[in-house]
């Protein structure tokens, strides 16, 4: 029951942040409606960032109690994360082609933010190619602690370097709440996806388990 009342909570969130940038938030003067799509990138951008540092928190705590739990934490953030930073650099590249003319331009944010999908995109082929578990596990952790030096970058790309994305667009009252209610709805959204990925990666572990102590 309890999952229930929680997967509605979480379509109840996502539909009313969809709602909101699609009638609350008003139509922006210059880019019309394509404007709307900064109601989804800046929460996927929010939380392939959260992602990554979740990957950093749960590589460091398993280095250190060598406990698989935290490493099928880090797998899910790792997927979710992955898809997040995706879908970052695809709206990322639909805005920017309104906003300036062009699909791609190697702006500091737009470059660090590529520069994380792939180690995003390395570090999952690489725990791919691992049957060890925990030598998986050690590997992982090592190269998302490595890689988390991109994330303070990503954050901090358009104050310390010249570029074209903007560091804080204008708003008005109805865009911010707009904004707001989806970082709310996505970020609730993708938690219960890597929550569900989690429970899933403890499942199977679990099956395995059982089996190794069946055969033995």
């Amino acid at each position: 029951m309890r999952r229930v009342i929680g997967e509605v909570c979480v379509a109840v969130l996502l539909v009313a942040a969809i709602l909101a940038a699609s009638f609350l938030a008003p139509t922006e003067s210059t880019m019309g409606h394509a404007q709307r799509l900064v109601y989804i990138h800046v929460p996927v951008a929010w939380f392939d960032l959260l992602a990554f540092l979740a990957m950093g928190v749960c590589g460091i705590v398993y280095l250190a109690r060598r406990d698989l739990k935290w490493d099928h934490g880090f797998q899910a953030a790792a997927e979710v994360g992955w898809l997040c930073c995706g879908l970052t650099l695809v709206t990322g590249s639909l805005w920017a082609h309104e906003a300036w003319g062009t699909w791609w331009e190697w702006d500091p944010r737009l470059t660090t933010t590529f520069i994380l999908w792939a180690i995003y995109s390395g570090v999952l082929l690489v725990r791919s190619g691992i049957e060890d578990p925990h030598h998986r596990a050690r590997v992982g952790a090592v190269l998302a602690i490595l890689g988390a030096l991109d994330v303070p970058l990503v954050i901090v790309a358009t104050r310390w370097f010249r570029g074209m994305h903007p560091v804080a667009p204008e708003m008005t009252p109805s865009m911010r709440v707009a904004l707001l209610t989806g970082v709310v709805g996505f970020t609730v959204f993708f938690l219960f996806l890597a929550r569900g990925r989690y429970e899933q990666l403890e499942s199977e572990n679990g099956v395995l388990e059982l089996r190794r102590q069946m055969e033995g």
